[in-house]
């Protein structure tokens, strides 16, 4: 159980740590910034070495994240009053005396390498297995829609509509979504037999620019067994996995949104445990299934460290959005509680999470 599902899962996090504070580290020795330790782990170090710029580079007992120190990080003027006063070398290396956008920048930079490393893996994967394009095979069917009324069924591959002919699931959405309300002929192949069935899609109205207008909807989902995988170029590979990397991001965010307003259950929210869970079977499922994985993991990573929520990075990037606003650093006592709220904030969010995992194993 342990090397099936907690070593795919650690082996997936620590890539994805390293790849996140390697953001920030890369980022703050371009801007000359004194990095003073390197760490994949929390707790006792077990293993470590010093590089010639004098970074200790070390793995922490407690593989569950991970950090970046930088000279001068957290401290503040009235820190600084207390301490000795810094030389000219020390304040050139110091975090803390760099210009706003700097630190801005070092901060976005673990975040802004989780992302490029998803697109990276994902452009890797449509260069050499290729990208999964959905052919028009019906996954599901919604209740009262079009398609249970012309008694589509969940296998059923369809082969034209209209009179034109569809191989991918994109082509039945186009010529599905121009015949809205129009009795249009479907022929499929169901089994061994070959049918067609007549349907109508329903309307529905949407706005584009101010401009209200009609598309028709099947009320089905694409069936997750018929792919097709198209080998990709490296250019077509690489814009392929930007706009899935959006893809994915809009999607954490809708279905955040939607948990958030009671549009779907909180049970829904996953930790650590669901994770492992899903990590060892993905590594069972094949090497694309796992790097297509990680991909996911890596955007979800780098979403959830820009919310701004004090201790993670976009709360840091609020705090120096307010100091350009203001034209002076937020106060340490404001900052203090700022960020005692947000490991409570955070805390709590693990509690739920690790919760709702006990309860989804108790399913399974």
């Amino acid at each position: 159980m342990i090397v099936n599902y907690a070593l795919p899962f650690l082996v997936i996090l620590t890539i994805l740590v390293f790849v996140h504070e390697m953001g920030h580290f890369w980022v703050a020795r371009r801007n000359n910034v004194r990095v003073e330790v390197f760490s994949v782990g929390f707790g006792p170090e077990i293993y470590g070495y010093n590089d010639r710029h004098g970074t200790r580079w070390k793995i922490g007992a407690i593989p569950l994240g991970g950090y970046v120190k930088m000279f001068g990080e957290g401290e503040t003027v009235e820190e600084d009053e207390k301490e000795r006063p810094l030389t000219p070398e020390e304040m050139e290396v110091s975090f803390h005396h760099k210009r706003l956008g700097q630190r801005a920048a070092i901060v976005a930079a673990g975040p802004a390498a989780n992302y490029i490393f998803a697109i990276v893996v994902l452009a890797f994967l449509y260069g050499t297995s290729g990208a999964p394009s959905p052919q028009a095979g019906i996954g599901s069917i919604q209740v009262g829609s079009a398609a249970e009324e012309a008694g589509l069924q969940i296998g059923d591959k369809i082969i034209s509509i209209a009179g034109q002919p569809v191989r991918l699931f994109v082509d039945l959405r186009n010529i599905i979504s121009k015949n809205a309300g129009a009795t249009v002929d479907i022929e499929l192949i169901r089994g061994d037999s070959q049918l067609t069935v007549k349907a109508t899609p329903k309307p529905l109205t949407i706005d584009e620019g101010g401009v209200k207008h009609d598309i028709g909807l099947l009320g089905v989902t694409p069936h997750p067994e018929m792919i097709e995988y198209e080998s990709l170029g490296p250019v077509a590979a690489v814009g392929k996995a930007a706009e899935r990397t959006y893809d994915l991001t809009a999607m954490i965010l809708v279905n955040l949104g939607e948990i958030i307003s009671g549009e779907r259950s909180g049970e829904e929210l996953g930790g650590p445990l669901r994770i492992a869970h899903y990590s060892g079977q993905v590594f069972e499922g094949g090497w694309v299934t796992a790097v297509f994985f990680l991909a996911a993991l890596s955007i979800n990573l780098g979403l959830i460290n820009l919310f701004p929520i004090p201790m993670l990075d976009g709360g840091h990037l609020v705090f120096y959005v307010m100091e350009a606003l203001l034209g002076r650093p937020i106060g340490p006592r404001a900052q203090e509680y700022s960020f005692r709220f947000g490991l409570i904030l955070v805390f709590i969010v693990m509690i739920y999470a690790t919760w709702n995992d006990l309860e989804f194993f108790k399913v399974l």
